[in-house]
């Protein structure tokens, strides 16, 4: 498979991401359902902790694409829903910095809901994989 970052701007990198990406010579491609901070027995962790539960929502879609024999170097793109836009940026990092350590840079969309599906979730990440 081969990536091609398109960034006709540089700011979109610095912040981890890049604008667009041409994949081509794929063999597979991996939708995944929006991962949340759900315990392996479908239960919500981590109320009101919104460090905990991106890195939770991180971990669970890492065993998605670890299920399908990929991982998060392999993600294309990657859609973030969150009740509280301001409070996901205060811990971005924990996001950036996953990425950054498989050194990826999906083109990524972040939008702020009103609520998600379970009452006390703040964020849910929604990826596609080609490998």
């Amino acid at each position: 498979m081969e990536r091609t970052a398109v960034n006709p701007w540089a700011w979109s990198v610095e912040l981890g991401y890049n604008q667009g990406e041409i994949v081509s010579g794929h063999t597979r491609t991996l939708y995944c359902s929006g991962q949340t901070a759900m315990s392996c027995d479908g239960k919500p962790l981590h109320a009101g902790d919104m460090a905990a539960q991106l890195a939770l929502s991180l971990d669970n879609l890492e065993a998605v694409l670890g299920e399908a024999g990929m991982s998060l170097a392999d993600l294309v793109r990657l859609n973030v829903y969150t009740i509280d836009v301001d409070r996901l940026f205060e811990h971005y990092g924990v996001l950036a910095s996953r990425l950054g350590a498989a050194g990826v840079a999906p083109s990524t969309t972040m939008l702020g809901v009103t609520r998600l599906a379970i009452p006390g979730l703040m964020v849910e990440l929604e990826g596609t994989a080609v490998a």
